[in-house]
């Protein structure tokens, strides 16, 4: 069976390259905290409607799932207590969401736990096997910048906090690689459908995680394009409704709008200078160029 792991972002930074910078950004720091707590929190909801919807069967799945809540339900309670402790923000992050858009971009249409149980089974098992992959990439990352950054008192219990959600995500991403595995060695059809799910939302989720981070001249094209992608890899009588139902929201993108006026206010209020300097020609050049011309210099 294929395995996938997520994608850098534009495929130029990783997780490791972006943690690198936000733990030397208090304020940015701390909203990267908030956002893994409302993450955690958030997934308690979407699970529990996973187990309405799912009423019972299969038994096992509900059980696991019922566990699984459990856990993130731990994450969200330990990074709420870190959040009041250090003092900072615990109510809905700033920017684009990456949960919403995710939820936007999945195809309910076209899924019904009634009419079709275990192909929502695989559909389900996959959406969140994709998400889990991409928290443990995180969290990973942000321990590794923690060890390498300034060992300060703040920075000690961020570490141990993290370090204490992270063997969990580790365990529901294995969770559900053997949910998946066990499903797929059916039938070739069964495994078929696990590898063509398994692409379908790793593709919904890179869309989701780029749109999340990308606010940058140019981005609802790329958004755009990211949409293209993900309805490529469903069956052709499926993509024209998947399309057209989000293609308006996706070129608007009010949401990416709003973000961008925040983030340009705040950082024309944390220093002027930067703002010219570094925001205004990253806004232009978007992340690629930006990296692109600091490999120059530095070559």
């Amino acid at each position: 069976m294929t395995v996938t792991y997520p994608r850098k972002f534009q495929n130029v930074l990783g997780a490791r390259d972006i943690l690198k910078r936000v733990i030397c950004d208090r304020e940015i720091h701390l909203i990267t905290l908030n956002r893994y707590r409302y993450s955690e929190q958030r997934s308690c909801k979407d699970l529990t409607e996973l187990i309405e919807q799912l009423n019972g069967h299969p038994r096992q799945l509900v059980r696991d799932l019922s566990h699984h809540i459990s856990d993130e339900a731990r994450h969200a309670m330990w990074l709420t207590d870190l959040l009041v402790e250090l003092g900072a923000d615990i109510g809905k992050p700033p920017g684009s969401s990456y949960i919403n858009e995710f939820e936007r971009l999945l195809d309910h249409e076209q899924q019904d736990p009634i009419q079709d149980l275990e192909d929502f089974v695989i559909s389900s098992l996959a959406a969140i096997n994709v998400t889990e992959k991409r928290g443990c990439e995180y969290f990973s990352a942000h321990i590794y910048a923690l060890k390498q950054g300034a060992q300060t008192e703040e920075n000690i219990k961020i570490q141990e906090t993290i370090e204490k959600i992270l063997p969990e995500e580790v365990g529901h991403v294995r969770w559900g690689n053997r949910w998946l595995g066990e499903l797929a060695r059916k039938s070739p059809e069964h495994k078929q459908k696990v590898e063509q799910a398994k692409r379908k939302y790793t593709a919904i989720e890179q869309a989701a995680f780029e749109s999340g981070m990308d606010i940058t001249l140019g981005a609802e094209l790329r958004r755009v394009a990211n949409l293209v992608e993900v309805a490529n890899t469903m069956p052709l009588w499926q993509r024209p409704q998947y399309l057209m139902e989000r293609l308006p929201q996706t070129l608007l993108a009010p949401e990416l709008q709003f973000t961008r006026i925040q983030a340009a206010q705040t950082a024309w209020q944390r220093d002027p200078q930067m703002f010219i300097e570094k925001f205004v020609p990253m806004f232009l050049n978007g992340i690629q160029g930006r990296e692109n011309s600091r490999k120059k210099t530095t070559v």
